[in-house]
């Protein structure tokens, strides 16, 4: 049988606490699936976001030891979403995992994944967690939410609790790299490129070490954009909003002139008018701004070092 490579897609941030237990987990998983299946070979390709701890010294001495062991260094923080782009555009394997470092997507599960991918019946295999232990009950409800205000008004559905933690065929990876969008919400693009995809259900598991960088306004932006990424339904909002705001001011200008009071009929008719000002100059201002970042053609990422770059340094 031909040999095939798995190139396993690892973002980083500040991750120094974890990569050790990562690397142990993760060679103990991939060593066990070359056991069982001899023509499989990995790649290792770390994406080192901008870390301001010891992250980058800990994938200096990983690709030293081991030419398995690959990394790519951020000039600065781009954040996940180009992370996973930069893996997915370096990889070179006839399949492609993504997973965090922290060891909240399990390791365990990737020859489960592959052998889901094996039998032909499926492009990509994905994580679907069953409950949020550990996760702080406001982050949950609007996290739920999230999801079924998407699936409403985008006709691109995204399914619920899913994560980042896939295994895909380098066809779906090519489809995924084939958009070339500047704002990314890969959880949509998953979702729209389509192929056939395997939900693996699992308890959530929390950190193995160190701690999150992402908070409840992280996500609240991050979803803001998920939504305005693949849904125009805030525009159409919008637009009904004013036309049910029209009609509560005039309700309430003709009970201004029935009690005779012209301060109440201005100041009604000010705050009306503004607010829904402000609200719809808001909604077209956020598309106005994410279709100003694309035709600006900027760089998704900037890469300052790799393990080749680090090794032509040191030779000289």
């Amino acid at each position: 049988m031909e040999k095939e490579l798995i190139s396993i897609i690892v973002p980083c941030y500040n991750e120094q606490e974890v990569l050790p237990l990562f690397r142990e987990e993760i060679l103990r998983v991939t060593d066990g699936m070359s056991d069982k299946y001899p023509h499989l070979e990995f790649e290792f390709l770390f994406i080192n976001d901008g870390s301001r701890d010891a992250t980058l010294d800990i994938l200096r001495d990983y690709s030293q030891d081991d030419g398995r062991f690959r990394y790519i260094s951020f000039s600065r923080n781009f954040g996940k979403e180009a992370g996973m782009l930069a893996g997915l555009e370096h990889s070179k394997g006839d399949y492609a995992v993504i997973l965090d470092a922290d060891l909240q997507h399990p390791p365990e599960f990737i020859p489960q994944m592959y052998e889901y991918i094996l039998s032909g019946a499926y492009d990509c295999t994905t994580t679907k967690r069953t409950s949020r232990k550990g996760e702080p009950k406001l982050l949950s409800f609007f996290s739920k939410s999230f999801y079924k205000v998407i699936n409403k008004i985008s006709q691109t559905r995204i399914e619920e609790s899913t994560s980042d933690f896939r295994f895909m065929t380098r066809q779906m990876v090519d489809a995924i790299l084939s958009m070339q969008e500047y704002n990314r919400f890969s959880k949509g693009i998953f979702s729209w490129v389509g192929f056939r995809t395997k939900y693996i259900e699992y308890e959530n598991v929390e950190r193995a070490a160190g701690k999150s960088t992402w908070n409840f306004w992280k996500l609240l932006k991050y979803a803001f954009d998920g939504i305005i990424a693949f849904s125009t339904a805030p525009l159409v909002f919008s637009v009904i909003l004013a036309i049910l705001l029209f009609i509560a001011a005039v309700i309430l200008l003709i009970f201004a002139i029935a009690v005779a009071s012209a301060f109440l009929g201005v100041l009604c008719a000010v705050c009306f008018v503004g607010g829904l000002q402000l609200f719809c100059t808001g909604v077209l201002g956020q598309y106005l701004a994410k279709t100003y970042m694309e035709v600006k053609k900027r760089p998704k990422y900037i890469i300052a070092e790799d393990e080749e770059i680090y090794k032509k340094r040191k030779d000289r």
